[in-house]
C-alpha cells in the first residue's frame, strides 16, 4: 500500500510539472515566443493542437477523450495486476508516467478543447509536442526494451492470467 501511496504522489507531481509548463507556454510563448533553444534545432513555440499525435483526428477532442479514460482505466486495472515482486517496480512507474501523460493530455481536452504543444525539433521538422506527450512516448520505449531484453516471457505470465480469468468466468 506504503508504494501505491508513492506513486500516485509521483502521478500528481508528473501531471503537475506538465501542466505548469503548458500554462508557461500558454502565457508566455503565445504572446512573446517563439524561443529558439538551440537555433534551427530546438524551439519552444506555441501551438493548439485539436487532435491526438501528429495532428490526426483533428477537432475530434471528445472522441479522443473517451478513447484515453478507456485507456486509463485498463492501465489502472493492469497497473494493479502486476506482481508485488521488486523486478516489477519499474514496469509499474512506467504506467504511472504514462497514466500522468494521458491525464494531463485529457485536462488539456476538457479545458480547452486543444492540448497545448510547445517543444519543436527544427531541425528535423518533427511534430510539436508536450511534456505529457514525452512521459508517453519514452515510457512506451522503455515498455519494449523492457520486454525484449528484461522480462522473461514468464515474468509476463500475469497478463494471460488476467485474461484466462476472465475467459473462464465468461464460459
Amino acid at each position: 500500500m506504503k508504494q501505491h501511496k508513492r506513486h500516485l504522489i509521483y502521478f500528481l507531481i508528473l501531471v503537475s510539472l506538465d501542466l505548469l509548463t503548458k500554462l508557461w507556454a500558454k502565457t508566455t510563448l503565445r504572446s512573446n515566443g517563439p524561443y529558439d533553444i538551440i537555433p534551427s534545432v530546438l524551439k519552444l513555440q506555441y501551438h493548439e493542437n485539436s487532435g491526438a499525435v501528429w495532428g490526426i483526428l483533428q477537432g475530434k477532442a471528445s472522441l479522443l477523450s473517451v478513447f484515453t479514460l478507456i485507456i486509463l482505466a485498463a492501465l489502472v486495472y493492469v497497473y494493479f495486476q502486476i506482481p508485488k515482486e521488486d523486478k516489477f517496480n519499474l514496469l509499474k512507474l512506467i504506467f504511472v508516467a504514462i497514466g500522468a501523460g494521458a491525464v494531463g493530455n485529457m485536462i488539456d481536452r476538457f479545458s480547452y478543447g486543444y492540448v497545448i504543444d510547445f517543444i519543436y525539433f527544427e531541425l528535423i521538422n518533427f511534430p510539436i509536442f508536450n511534456v505529457a506527450d514525452s512521459y508517453i512516448t519514452v515510457s512506451s520505449i522503455l515498455i519494449i526494451i523492457l520486454g525484449i531484453f528484461y522480462y522473461k516471457e514468464e515474468d509476463l505470465a500475469f497478463l494471460d492470467n488476467m485474461f484466462k480469468k476472465r475467459n473462464k468466468e465468461d464460459k
